[in-house]
């Protein structure tokens, strides 16, 4: 059963302008890469901490124009009001995810970001809010909007869900659960909750 809810911020509970395409041209970041794996093979400290001041400027501006992504907010209230606990995951760091939960007033107080365990794909940072629920990695479900997302979950064995508003990429046939509108997640939580049900009985 799906007992936890960890949820991705940007592109998924907020919005988010990032553009990744020119943050690596002006870095000299090659297309196809990670930006912040990137950033770690700089070869020197000042190279690197340069790197990620430019980072943390685009995301500040990112973060000063936040908004919820229509039906996101309800949706949280909802899972909210049934008793789910509920934390965030990011790849932001620390101060711009504090800003948008500010601006946008989310009832979650558990957030990580990448000063707070290593960035997504790797599973550290959804294992520690398993840890502090108390919950096995299998009754949490991870909501996310990008591969990363995806992968994140699968790699602390839990259940991944995928938000897609527009196109569906490719690599969605990867996610456990998908979903293009808000109001439909809960329901979904709730039919997978009561197929595990019906399987125990």
């Amino acid at each position: 059963m799906i007992k936890g809810i960890i949820f991705d911020l940007d592109g998924t509970l907020v919005t988010s302008n990032l553009d990744f395409a020119m943050m690596k041209a002006q870095l000299g970041c090659p297309r196809e890469n990670d930006l912040l794996e990137f950033v770690d093979t700089l070869p020197s400290p000042y190279m690197r901490e340069e790197a990620m001041a430019l980072i943390h400027q685009h995301e500040m501006q990112d973060a000063h124009q936040a908004e919820f992504i229509p039906g996101a907010a309800q949706a949280v209230e909802q899972l909210h009001h049934r008793g789910f606990p509920m934390a965030i995951v990011t790849r932001n760091f620390a101060k711009a995810a504090q800003t948008k939960l500010a601006r946008c007033n989310l009832p979650i107080d558990i957030i990580l970001t990448r000063d707070d365990a290593p960035a997504k794909p790797d599973p550290t940072a959804l294992n520690m809010i398993a840890q502090k629920w108390g919950l096995p990695s299998t009754a949490c479900m991870y909501v996310g909007d990008y591969l990363y997302d995806i992968e994140a979950a699968h790699n602390a064995q839990m259940i991944s869900c995928l938000y897609i508003p527009n196109a569906t990429p490719e690599y969605s046939s990867k996610a456990d659960i998908t979903f293009n509108n808000w109001e439909t997640l809960l329901m979904l939580i709730e039919q997978k909750n009561l197929k595990f049900q019906h399987q125990l009985a």
